[in-house]
């Protein structure tokens, strides 16, 4: 899209770097987790690869969680914002920005079954693109091993629904998962992928430590594949740790009257083989 094209170029152009996506980050150390209990989530709008860039966020419209216990259960939505908490978190380098922590209490994640955790920011203001960008972005922890509702769409206006299980991919693997507006599937369009390249310190707010891999090339920071005519798209699994999906404009509205992406994010984490 121009959007993305535009802020490529400049940064080409005049900084000699690549453009790296964005990505709302959802992140919790764990996705697959032996029983419930209390649980820290850092909310971070990034780039995951290179961790040397946070933007602040801007005030979170909705967060919530969808809970089901079992596949013919009843799914239960808790809204999450009362939880919410601001907090500088610093990245690489100099790089720090406003973003936000969740505290949740044990009497949320308690019982098994699929949690999916979703959070919509404020549109944010990109003056590269001279445009808004809102990312809807998901986060699956499954307590217990009871699959539920890690499958079934919420009717986002911007969403990747997964056709495999988030929480449960072993290394050298592939994941699959369809775009989706509104309960549609989005045929023929761009889906990056980008991998969370450094630890993330929970108690400090921040990124630390040395990336984990040097990208090669350029192209390996942010890839990407296409989505078939029906949404799907299918992505390998390389390496242990958290990966990004993000699709980028999805949906195209006018806010304030400028441009206003509406972007799917989901992520998911993959596990070594013993």
């Amino acid at each position: 899209m121009k959007r993305r094209l535009l802020l490529a170029g400049l940064l080409t152009l005049f900084l000699s770097a690549p453009a790296l996506a964005h990505f709302q980050m959802l992140y919790t150390p764990e996705s697959a987790l032996n029983q419930g209990g209390e649980m820290n989530l850092k909310l971070v709008f990034t780039h995951p690869f290179d961790a040397d860039h946070i933007m602040d966020m801007e005030p979170v419209q909705e967060f919530y969680v969808v809970h089901q216990r079992g596949e013919e259960g009843e799914a239960q939505t808790t809204d999450l914002k009362e939880y919410l908490k601001e907090i500088t978190f610093r990245g690489l380098g100099d790089a720090a920005g406003k973003a936000f922590e969740a505290n949740l209490p044990a009497r949320v994640v308690r019982s098994m079954g699929d949690y999916v955790f979703v959070v919509v920011p404020a549109p944010y203001y990109e003056k590269a693109d001279e445009g808004y960008i809102q990312q809807f972005t998901k986060m699956i922890v499954n307590v217990g091993g009871m699959p539920g509702n890690w499958h079934e769409p919420l009717g986002l206006p911007a969403e990747i629904v997964p056709l495999n299980k988030p929480y449960a991919n072993w290394t050298g693997g592939v994941f699959t998962g369809v775009v989706m507006s509104n309960g549609d599937p989005v045929p023929n369009v761009e889906v990056d992928i980008e991998y969370l390249n450094v630890e993330v310190d929970m108690a400090a707010n921040a990124f630390v430590g040395e990336p984990r891999i040097e990208a090669p090339h350029p192209a390996f920071e942010t890839m990407t594949v296409l989505a078939n005519d029906k949404g799907e798209f299918t992505i390998g699994l390389p390496k242990a740790g958290w990966w990004g999906i993000a699709v980028p404009d999805v949906v195209e509205l006018d806010h304030n009257g400028q441009e206003l992406v509406q972007e799917a994010v989901l992520w998911i984490q993959v596990t070594d083989l013993p």
